[in-house]
């Protein structure tokens, strides 16, 4: 809990070193900045405790859950486990970094993470699609009955919207515009060549099923495929569910701008993980006292500055002789 409320409090140095110099405890009872190291390294390295503290905070009956990756920059490491090269949405170009998987639950304002994985395929085999459906998988063990699944169209294979209808749940994604479908009996042909309705229209998906598609224009004169397993659904609540799915970016925003996520300099793996999910729980902090209080992340963590330099103003340490 130490560390946690460090990366709530910290703004920009998130070290082990700093950590230990911030600890209130004095004399023998000070913890070396060692300790934080060994912290990190002994931990069990999985998303039990995220879900521990979380599932008081959420309705599993209620909600989407909502499943994206982000890229933790890591442009300067050269021996850091976990890093290696993805895509970036933030760069628009690939970059060096640790690839996070989260699941995230969803209800009105709320955005809570509830799983996680990390890409390191080299030493697990896991690709990121397996890591999706090992947390849908989880969800559903965990009591989940969710309005919806949502994901983009990277994760829409087969193999993942299948997964999702044997749980008996509602999915969402995009699809690409060459995804092969068959919407009157005559045939498969891509998507970006079938015709779809103004209000959708229902096609065949080969190697699925039938599906509800809806096209929608997108910036720059393009168009986007939305699709989902509820033949029943119109344009209203389509528009909320996407409005609702812009919540995971904004919490991958505030987990690397205020939970000091990517500023972990160790070379291990599992020090790694753990600092991750430690800045996740410190999220979850943050999350719970923006809903509760209306007070934003940003204003949270600068009142707790605030009252530093309030303290400091009060009884200034550095100061000159007078030479008056």
């Amino acid at each position: 809990m130490d560390y946690i409320h460090f990366l709530i409090a910290a703004q920009t140095v998130y070290s082990n070193t700093e950590a230990a110099r911030c600890d209130p405890r004095v004399g023998a009872e000070r913890p070396a900045h060692d300790a934080y190291t060994r912290l990190l390294r002994r931990q069990p390295p999985d998303s039990a405790a995220l879900w521990a503290d979380v599932q008081g905070c959420i309705t599993l009956d209620t909600g989407i859950l909502v499943l994206d990756d982000s890229t933790l920059d890591k442009p300067y490491a050269r021996a850091m486990e976990l890093v290696t090269s993805h895509w970036s949405g933030k760069h628009q170009r690939v970059v060096r970094g640790i690839n996070l998987v989260s699941l995230v639950w969803t209800a009105g304002d709320a955005r809570y993470p509830c799983d996680f994985r990390l890409y390191d395929k080299a030493h697990d085999g896991l690709s990121k699609n397996d890591h999706f459906r090992q947390m849908i998988a989880n969800a559903q063990t965990r009591g989940f009955q969710p309005e919806l699944v949502a994901f983009d169209s990277w994760y829409a294979s087969l193999d993942n919207l299948k997964a999702i209808s044997r749980q008996g749940w509602t999915w969402l994604t995009q699809l690409k515009g060459n995804r092969l479908v068959d919407p009157d009996g005559s045939g498969n042909r891509p998507l970006a060549e079938t015709l779809i309705g103004r209000t959708g229209s229902v096609v065949h998906l080969k190697g699925y099923g039938w599906i509800q598609v809806f096209k929608i224009a997108a910036p720059h004169g393009s168009s986007e495929y939305w699709a989902t397993n509820d033949l029943t659904m119109t344009l209203d609540p389509l528009a909320d569910y996407v409005a609702r799915l812009w919540h995971i970016e904004e919490y991958h925003r505030s987990l690397k701008q205020f939970c000091g996520i990517e500023h972990a300099q160790h070379r291990s793996a599992v020090a790694q993980r753990n600092h991750i999910g430690f800045a996740l729980r410190a999220f979850l902090r943050l999350e719970y006292h923006r809903l509760q209080s209306g007070v934003s992340y940003y204003e949270a963590k600068a009142r707790i500055v605030r009252d530093a330099i309030r303290a400091y103003l009060a009884h200034p340490r550095y100061s000159l002789h007078s030479t008056a």
